[in-house]
């Protein structure tokens, strides 16, 4: 079609400053390129941030497919960039768009996503003999970032999906005859 050179690169971003700062990085990785096209999503619900560029191509020829191509992936807090190096071939705004769309698309079908999850800081204080129980409970409650504190007692913060606290609380109590609860931080 062209001999222009299509580059794009993804990221997660979890605000637009990190959208703009992995523009930024983008453009000084490859700074002699001809264009960089980008789109980003940020944020949930009613509070979804987005930008795009055509970077100097012709208006509407490159940001908003893109930008449409990142929508329509159902993919949340994502910068796509797709870098643009110049071969020659001019394609006309009909081209520009395709070669732009089918980019955005390839790039997005080989992305490896995971479900966002709200995770909640939670500790626990219990005795040294109701430590392994308790951190059993911890890991099949789906926890991360296990940190242990060793005292009088021992110290255990970590997070989890904010809807399995209630159910972790319950089994952590059940299983300490109530001495030892879970208590959410902020």
């Amino acid at each position: 079609m062209s001999n222009s050179r299509f580059i794009v690169t993804i990221a997660p971003v979890a605000t637009v400053s990190d959208a703009q700062a992995f523009l930024k990085e983008i453009r000084g990785e490859m700074p002699d390129a001809s264009h960089h096209v980008y789109a980003f999503r940020v944020g949930h619900g009613n509070s979804v941030s987005e930008g795009m560029s055509d970077d100097g191509e012709p208006s509407g020829t490159s940001g908003p497919p893109t930008m449409a191509v990142v929508r329509g992936s159902d993919i949340g807090d994502i910068a796509l960039v797709t870098t643009r190096y110049f071969g020659g071939t001019k394609l006309g705004t009909g081209g520009l768009v395709a070669a732009y769309t089918a980019a955005a698309q390839a790039a997005i079908r080989e992305l490896v996503t995971e479900e966002k999850v709200r995770r909640v800081a939670c500790e626990v204080r219990a005795p040294y003999a109701m430590l392994e129980s308790i951190r059993k409970a911890i890991e099949a409650h789906e926890a991360i970032d296990l940190m242990e504190t060793f005292d009088a007692e021992v110290h255990l913060r970590f997070l989890m999906p904010e809807e399995r606290v209630d159910g972790l609380g319950e089994s952590i109590r059940n299983m300490t005859a109530g001495r030892v609860s879970l208590k959410a931080i902020e």
